[in-house]
């Protein structure tokens, strides 16, 4: 078996590993989560394990297999980008398809090497920039200057960083087709994304590896110094260029080798028909360019664009008092400014929500914000369940941290702290059907998980305009009526929200009727007279929300018959996260449990 055959196989398995990591992720039908680590491909990015220190300013114990990916490029190359990458396996095999019947000619223009490639390198130098400034402004904190988490945008290397967009394209495009029916807002922009990186291969083979990967580009830097890595073991050759038709990487073989360019696809070691290709630890200067094709200029640019472009994300006054109420972070979720320094915009909690209710935001946190997790209860199958933590236990760098459910919900050796709030439900008096339509309706005071429940009645009766009629005779159970009763009449009697009044007396429930007669479900006193006006009433029980007890769940909101805006709406007041969101006084020990 030849090396390219073997890395295709390698290619395949790793694609197979990477969508068995993200369907582990993801609950199946009985809300149970497979064993696969789901996390793997994120621990070993070292991009990611970049975000993640400049973030925490430390790197985080599971990111040491990051470190352990550059080591090995150091020795072996850039061997990620062309045997493990999933995307780069993608590209290759949308470009395969798109020109495996085209000229040599053709082919071998297409893989040339182009100045647009240092782009890349321009943008991982931004990033660069970011991190080290974070870093920078960290050390410093204890001389009473503002935190970098505060003073300095967080790191977007998830918006470009190859394997944190495959995973969002696979949570929020593809997993729909593979298992439960899942809604996400923006899954067309996620699918389209990565969709237009496999087109845009049909012209220029592996265009994203080639002009924006910054995770590549890290790679590339690390395989200009590695010991084993391909070239030309003499200048002498035939100049047939079949080397440059097949090359992957856009590397120039043909001429002098680029290794912080080369994926090791080793297509031309195996094409070439003079055996002048090789892969070993040197090769003569005059046939390998190991230097990275940028300029000074174009690096101390990136640099200063970086440094100063990833505080003004801050500028917005989010993080203040401008803070937009619609933006609900899940249940252990760090104060804003610390979440947005760490969350990898990957995805995973999106697919580990069992009631896909995360969602990826758009500008409701400011660019800085986009494609993070936030909470909509309008979507999916409930709330945000009080039980379950899965997207603090899938969370690859702490951005939601790890929650019990005993602490979430303040039981057990945590009975004495206040349980986690997402935020706090409010009544739109406006459009709740009991306080704005006299109808009865206590659909959320019925779904409120709290024990005891958040959501509390407050009971009145109102006419229902049924009438008037007057009573003929009656008995203490019975009322005899002057006629009949409409059939509408009679529908409503069957909710058991329909009273009568007589004589201004207490209001008794009505339990049905047919003809002219009325029956009572609770004895009257003294039944109607003859010809006295008999009132019929509806009970409404108009919800209120006590903010001590509730936990902005959302089951509430999702619930809520009211469609369009819901007439009870969760917001990030009183949210554990911020103190400053507070609306009520902590909770004393045990009054959650009163």
């Amino acid at each position: 078996m030849n090396i390219v055959r073997t890395r295709r196989i390698a290619q395949v398995f790793f694609l197979a590993v990477f969508v068995a990591a993200c369907l582990a992720a993801a609950p199946d039908g009985a809300g149970r989560y497979s064993n696969t680590p789901p996390n793997a491909f994120l621990y070993a990015d070292p991009l990611a394990a970049l975000a993640a220190w400049a973030a925490a300013g430390t790197l985080p114990t599971a990111f040491v297999a990051a470190l352990g990916m550059l080591a090995m490029t150091l020795v072996f190359g850039r061997f990620f980008c062309g045997w493990i990458c999933p995307l780069g396996t993608l590209q290759q095999a949308a470009g395969w398809l798109a020109r495996r019947r085209a000229p040599a000619k053709t082919r071998i223009v297409s893989n040339r090497h182009r100045p647009a490639q240092r782009a890349k390198y321009y943008g991982l130098a931004a990033l660069t920039a970011g991190a080290l400034g974070a870093a920078a402004l960290r050390a410093v904190g204890g001389l009473g200057l503002p935190s970098a988490s505060t003073a300095l945008g967080s790191l977007p290397s998830g918006w470009l960083d190859p394997l944190c967009v495959l995973h969002r394209a696979f949570h929020l495009a593809a997993a729909p087709f593979l298992g439960a029916p899942r809604q996400f807002m923006q899954a067309a922009w996620m699918g389209g994304f990565v969709l237009a990186i496999l087109a845009l291969g049909l012209w220029f083979p592996r265009a994203y590896c080639r002009y924006i990967c910054p995770l590549g580009a890290l790679y590339g830097l690390f395989a200009r110094w590695s010991l084993l890595r391909m070239g030309k073991t003499r200048t002498e050759c035939s100049n047939c260029e079949r080397c440059q038709r097949d090359c992957e990487g856009a590397c120039e073989p043909a001429t002098r080798l680029r290794p912080s360019e080369c994926v090791l696809c080793f297509n031309c070691l195996h094409v070439c028909p003079d055996e002048v290709i090789g892969y070993r630890g040197a090769f003569p200067p005059a046939t390998e360019n190991a230097a990275v094709d940028t300029t000074r200029r174009g690096v101390l640019v990136s640099l200063a664009s970086g440094a100063l472009a990833l505080p003004l994300l801050r500028l917005h006054g989010l993080l203040g008092r401008n803070f937009s109420p619609r933006l609900l972070r899940p249940p252990g979720a760090l104060a804003e400014a610390e979440f947005l320094a760490r969350c990898l915009k990957c995805g995973q909690c999106m697919g580990a929500c069992p009631s896909n209710i995360i969602q990826p935001a758009g500008l409701e946190a400011g660019i800085e914000g986009l494609w993070t997790p936030l909470l909509n209860f309008r979507i999916g199958t409930a709330g945000c369940l009080p039980e379950c933590t899965a997207c603090g236990e899938i969370c690859p760098t702490g951005a939601i941290r790890r929650l019990s459910a005993d602490e979430r919900l303040a039981r057990g050796a945590f009975a004495d702290r206040e349980p986690v709030r997402i935020g706090l439900a409010f009544v739109d008096r406006g459009r709740c059907l009991p306080w704005a339509m006299d109808r009865p309706c206590i659909v959320c005071q019925e779904v409120c998980p709290v024990s005891p429940k958040a959501i509390g009645v407050v009971e009145r009766f109102a006419p229902v305009g049924f009438g008037p009629f007057r009573a003929t005779g009656g008995s203490a159970r019975a009322i005899e009526m002057d006629g009949a009763l409409p059939p509408e009449v009679r529908a409503e009697l069957a909710s058991g929200d329909v009273y009568v009044r007589w004589a201004n007396g207490r209001p008794l429930r009505a339990a049905g009727g047919a003809g002219h007669q009325l029956s009572l479900a609770d004895p009257a006193e003294r039944p109607p007279e003859a010809g006295e006006v008999v009132d019929f009433l509806v009970r409404l029980q108009q919800p209120m929300v006590d903010p001590r007890r509730c936990i902005g769940c959302g089951l509430c909101e999702h619930h809520c018959p009211v469609a369009g805006l819901k007439a009870i709406r969760v917001t990030a007041e009183n949210e554990s996260r911020h103190p400053e969101h507070r609306l009520t006084p902590p909770l004393r020990r045990g009054d959650a449990h009163e």
